[in-house]
C-alpha cells in the first residue's frame, strides 16, 4: 500500500530540525529520508529518488549550496523540487526564475514547519500539473 503524498528528503546537521521537519512532513501524508550532512544527502537523493530536497545551507563537509547543485546536476531532466533552507536571510519565502546557489526557492528557517509543508505541497503540486 503505497499512499504516501510524495517522497521528501531533508538534510541538515541540526538533529532537532530534522525531527521537527520530519514530523512535521510524516503527519502531512509525505515518506520522509533524513541526511545529516551533503554527502549523505547525495547518496540518499541516488538511493531514494525524492520528489523534493529540503537543505540547510551551512553544513559540515559538503554545504547546502555545493549539495543543492550536484543534485540537481545528478537529477538531469527531471530534477526534484529543491528548496534551500537558511537562518542567514530573514525575508519572507520566495522562488527564483532560475536556480540561485543550487535552489529555486530560498526559505528562512525561522518559517513555521507546517507552513514549510505548505510551501513543498504547492510547488510538487505545480509540477506535477506542468508535467501534464
Amino acid at each position: 500500500m503505497n499512499d504516501s503524498r510524495g517522497k521528501i528528503l531533508l538534510i541538515d546537521d541540526d538533529p532537532f530540525f530534522l525531527k521537527v521537519l520530519s514530523d512535521a512532513f510524516n503527519e502531512n501524508g509525505f515518506t520522509v529520508f533524513n541526511a545529516n550532512d551533503g554527502i549523505e544527502g547525495v547518496k540518499a537523493f541516488l538511493e531514494k529518488g525524492p520528489d523534493a530536497v529540503i537543505s540547510d545551507l551551512v553544513m559540515p563537509r559538503m554545504g547546502g549550496v555545493s549539495t543543492c547543485m550536484e543534485i540537481g546536476r545528478l537529477a538531469g531532466d527531471n530534477p526534484p523540487v529543491i528548496v534551500l533552507l537558511t537562518s542567514m536571510f530573514q525575508e519572507a519565502p520566495h522562488e527564483h526564475g532560475a536556480p540561485e546557489m543550487g535552489a529555486k526557492v530560498h526559505i528562512p528557517k525561522s518559517t513555521k514547519p507546517v507552513d514549510i509543508v505548505i510551501i513543498v505541497e504547492q510547488l510538487l503540486d505545480r509540477k506535477r500539473y506542468l508535467q501534464g
